[in-house]
């Protein structure tokens, strides 16, 4: 499990595993894009409607010239130009969207942010396909009539579905957020072996009906904005005044916050904060607990906060990253210039031109202490491996894992 993983599927990508077009008009009949909600009889020259209640009347509108997508379910499925429009013929190719875990939480705060422009730009048509299960589809349901409502002129199109390899097909960013979380009881190793069939599904999907250039993103926490902050506190400057932040390792209580190579106002974290002791034990345990606090103090896991983690992470990608500056993510280890074992995801320093893609930071420093707290998280992150090696073709799965490090919150 690592704190967030963007790869690109291929064809032998390891955990790689026709959504219901249900398309409408906005409520105020725009033609600015297409949502619906579930599946109507198509029927010539009738009427046009946003979806509604079983209970309320349909409001209609003539239907003359209007052209019917084949493709689509019921009358809600209307054709349109982006180009032949003056206010959208300057906007960019519309890019396919899917979220797993649609109706949780963390989405129902993130799906707002890519609909209202907010993440890929004011110019970026965008059409969300949202995955989730049979026991949360009529939720799905309910996100998609907020999204209707709200009328996001670049929300094109939504669609809802259960099966990866409908709502998967053509996504070039997929964000995959479902999950199940570790209940009372549950053993670190059990977690492993079911979101690891969870995903090894996904990816299998994303391998078979997805772009060939689709880039994939594996949600945990926001470890890398939490260890910001708390050097900014304990600095007594604005958080935007701390840069080149990394997470190393993975999403566990081994994972490793770098204040060696962090930097307040230009200067390394070491010239700013002197406490040492302060770094090297009290920053670590505030970074991996905060989760835990969250939860204590309001109830329940942090949600908005981990939207905004994967807005940044996006934009991360496509936005080049400032000169001298880095953000981390959990990437494949294949290639590092670490010396960390290969094959494993593994949270480690990014840089990006903005094209989608990144590479790996080669100009960091490291310590005895940080050495020692990577080759940790690297151990436990080998043993998981082994957690679900049926999962990825490398043979009979054998879990050992060396301790039990959950986060707080996790059960």
């Amino acid at each position: 499990m690592a704190v967030a993983n963007l790869y690109h599927s291929y064809t032998n990508t390891q955990l790689h595993s026709h959504t219901s077009h249900l398309s409408s008009l906005s409520t105020h009949l725009s033609f600015r894009r297409r949502n619906s909600l579930r599946p109507l009889p198509r029927t010539r020259n009738s009427g046009i409607s946003c979806s509604v209640a079983a209970n309320e009347a349909p409001v209609a509108v003539q239907t003359q010239d209007l052209k019917i997508k084949s493709e689509c379910y019921g009358i809600f499925c209307i054709a349109y130009d982006l180009k032949a429009e003056e206010e959208t013929k300057s906007w960019k190719k519309l890019i396919n969207i899917a979220v797993s875990g649609a109706a949780g939480m963390i989405s129902n705060h993130l799906l707002f942010k890519l609909a209202s422009g907010e993440v890929f730009g004011p110019d970026q048509p965008i059409a969300l396909k949202l995955l989730g299960s049979e026991r949360s589809f009529q939720a799905l349901e309910g996100v998609a009539m907020e999204l209707e409502d709200s009328l996001f002129p670049l929300l094109r199109e939504v669609s809802i579905g259960i099966d990866p390899y409908d709502v998967f097909q053509d996504v070039e960013w997929a964000l995959l957020i479902g999950a199940k979380p570790r209940g009372p009881g549950m053993e670190r190793a059990g977690l492993l072996d079911i979101n690891g069939q969870i995903f090894a599904q996904q990816g299998k999907a994303l391998n078979a009906v997805a772009s060939r250039n689709v880039k994939v993103m594996v949600v945990g926490n926001p470890c890398n904005t939490k260890a910001k902050c708390q050097l900014a506190l304990k600095a007594g400057v604005f958080y935007d005044k701390v840069s080149n932040m990394t997470i190393w390792g993975n999403h566990s209580t081994t994972q490793v916050p770098d204040f060696l190579n962090a930097r307040i106002n230009g200067l390394p974290t070491k010239e700013i904060i002197k406490d040492i002791k302060w770094l090297e034990e009290e920053f670590t345990e505030k970074v991996q607990k905060r989760g835990g606090v969250l939860i204590q103090k309001w109830g329940r896991s942090s949600a908005a906060s981990t939207s905004v983690s994967i807005v940044d992470a996006i934009r991360s990608l496509i936005t080049p990253t400032p000169e001298g500056d880095w953000f981390s993510s959990g990437v494949y280890s294949n290639g590092n210039p670490y010396g960390i074992a290969e094959d494993i995801v593994f949270s480690m320093p990014c840089r990006s031109k903005g094209d989608g893609d990144y590479e790996l930071v080669k100009d960091v420093i490291f310590d005895d202490y940080l050495r020692k707290r990577i080759a940790k998280t690297e151990a436990e992150l080998l043993a998981e491996k082994k957690c679900v090696a049926h999962l990825t073709g490398e043979g009979i799965a054998f879990c050992d894992l060396p301790e039990d490090t959950m986060l707080p919150g996790e059960v």
